[in-house]
């Protein structure tokens, strides 16, 4: 019957440390430690920490967010743990599946915790549309303008190689070929 403990952040800047010696403090016997975004599937060290758990032991974490990605997700590892015989203890939240108030509590931080990210993605998606309507353009800006174009457009014409209007332009000769063709350019065969 160990405690076994996971912790994680989510950018190589941040620190494990807190969550370290949160798990330590608890007793665990053993920490699997990675720096990866919750939203990543890939995630060696969780999948490691739980190939590790045996039936008895107590999967120790320091906040529900350190270890699933959703609602759904949660609950579908709190499953798999329940199958195994491996309890949930949450320190920050005082979670502890090994009783029936301890499952019902996670179950209802699970809903919110779902809830509160359909909130957000929904306030993202109306900013992003409302930016969108005032113009605001999204992505990478254009390689060329509009008059750099016209002018890759009007050198072909005149016979200029790709190659040689991609080294003008300072582009790649596959984008003046793409900005060529686009304008009906690129089929011109080049002066002799």
């Amino acid at each position: 019957m160990a405690l076994v403990g996971y912790a994680r952040v989510s950018s190589v800047g941040q620190s494990l440390e807190v969550q370290e010696a949160k798990l330590v403090s608890a007793g665990c016997e053993e920490i699997f430690k990675e720096k990866r975004s919750g939203l990543d599937a890939e995630r060696p060290k969780l999948a490691e920490c739980l190939r590790y758990l045996r039936k008895g032991d107590t999967l120790v974490i320091s906040r529900i967010d350190r270890l699933a990605r959703s609602a759904e997700h949660l609950l579908s590892l709190v499953g798999d743990l329940e199958a195994k015989g491996v309890t949930l203890k949450v320190l920050d939240q005082s979670i502890d599946t090994s009783n029936a108030a301890g499952r019902a509590f996670l179950g209802m931080l699970a809903v919110f915790a779902q809830f509160e990210t359909d909130i957000r993605r929904e306030r993202q998606m109306d900013g992003i549309a409302r930016a969108k309507e005032k113009g605001v353009k999204f992505g990478r800006k254009p390689a060329l303008n509009p008059d750099q174009q016209a002018e890759a457009n009007r050198l072909r014409a005149e016979g200029w190689s790709l190659q040689q209007i991609a080294r003008h332009l300072k582009v790649s000769k596959g984008l003046v070929h793409k900005v060529t063709s686009a304008a009906g350019a690129g089929d011109r065969a080049p002066a002799s």
